[in-house]
Formats: structure tokens, sequence, C-alpha cells
């Protein structure tokens, strides 16, 4: 997956009508000041949430440049319907729910999502299970070679789970939300968001065995050359 730089709120972004930086701001003010006449201030919440969008997109959709499209949609059908905005759930989740409803039309329309109605079928039966912490980095240069190696293999691993269980991947471990925000944003169960999770981190991890059994096959090699030279020694010394 390509991410893309994390959002920031900065100096040149508008300032409210009372001169407050926007970082001071909820969403919920940011849109009720839009809603009164300070449109310029969307751009707040396009900040905030862009990258979220992005990963979101990106995981359904499979495509960078359809995951900035289903963004520019998002936000323009969000901006249409802010007046429809309640409070009843957080702005994040509202946006969210939009970004997803969005991009599972685009692939839908390909017709390359599996139906949500077979998934749950399929998930209903079983139970979710803890996940491993991140590791800390450290080491010099080879460290991070290797980090960013792993990484990539990571980036693979993760853009090749189902559908359903990479977005729920992406919202739950890259973009940290709670399960329960999770559900609201995806429209199904927080028993649902485990369930698929999990079946996330067992894919995931068969993948690192299956990478590491491979690599260790590798380990203490004794290549061509090698053979070659100690077989040229030793007949050498046998050989008069």
């Amino acid at each position: 997956m390509t991410a893309i730089a994390p959002s920031v709120v900065t100096a040149v972004e508008p300032t409210g009508r009372d001169g407050a930086q926007p970082s001071a701001y909820s969403d919920e003010e940011v849109v009720a000041r839009v809603l009164a006449g300070e449109t310029a201030l969307f751009e707040v919440l396009m900040r905030r949430y862009n990258q979220r969008l992005y990963r979101v997109a990106r995981a359904i959709t499979h495509d960078d440049h359809e995951a900035e499209d289903v963004m520019q949609e998002t936000y323009v059908r969000a901006f249409a319907a802010l007046g429809q905005f309640e409070g009843r759930a957080q702005w994040s989740t509202w946006v969210t729910r939009i970004a997803v409803n969005e991009a599972l039309a685009r692939v839908r329309r390909r017709g390359r999502f599996v139906s949500q109605e077979a998934e749950e079928a399929a998930d209903e039966a079983q139970s979710a299970a803890s996940t491993p912490s991140d590791a800390g980095r450290r080491g010099g240069p080879e460290a991070s070679a290797a980090t960013r190696e792993m990484e990539a293999f990571i980036e693979r691993a993760v853009e090749e789970l189902p559908d359903s269980y990479r977005t729920v991947f992406v919202l739950r471990e890259v973009q940290e939300l709670s399960t329960a925000e999770t559900a609201a944003c995806l429209d199904i169960s927080e028993e649902l968001v485990k369930v698929r999770l999990h079946r996330a981190w067992l894919d995931l991890r068969r993948r690192l065995e299956e990478r590491i059994g491979a690599a260790t096959r590798e380990l203490f090699s004794f290549g061509a050359t090698r053979c070659d030279r100690v077989v040229a020694a030793v007949l050498a010394r046998i050989v008069r």
C-alpha cells in the first residue's frame, strides 16, 4: 500500500472568524462554522482525515488513483450533505462511512468485491483472538534495510488479504480505530470486526511463517563455489 504524508494543520490553513487556529476546534465545531458560512474551514476537516480516508479507500479499491478519486467524491458528498450531519456519531465515523460506501460501490461495479452477506455467513461461527503488539525498531543501516524489507513484505501481504479482512485490518491496526468505531464505519457488528481481524492476522502469520521457513532452508548453505573449493583442495592432497 502506498501511504500519503500524515495530515497536519499548518499555519497557511484558514482561521476562524474569531481568529482562533483550526486545531483549537473540534470536528463538530468546524462543521457548525462551515454551516454558518465559514466554508473555507472545510479544509481543516479534509486535512485531518485525508490519511484515514486514503487508507480505507486504498484498502478497498487496490488502486492509488481510484482511492484519491474516492476521497474527492467523499468530501464533495460530505460537504453537500453537511446539513444532514446530526452528531449522533462522530464526524470522523460519518465521513469514513461515506468513503467506505463510495469505494465499495466502485469495486462492486467492477464485480470484484465478495458480498458482505456471504462473508458474514462464513464468519459468524468464528471467535476473535488477540493480536501481537508492534515490535520496536533499533540498529544501524543493516537493521534499517531489514526493517524496510519487512515493511515491504507486510505491505504486499496486507495487499493480498481478502477485501473485507484487509479493510478491517487497515482501520484497526494501521489507522488504530477502536473495534466499535471500525464497526460503525463499516456498518457491521463488533463481533464481525473481531472475527475478520483475527482471520487477517492468521493469514499474515501464515505468510510470515512461509517466508521464515523458506529463509531458514537457505541458512548455512554450502554453495557450488565453496563446494568446488573444498573438492579441489582435497583432490590436491590425495591425488599424487
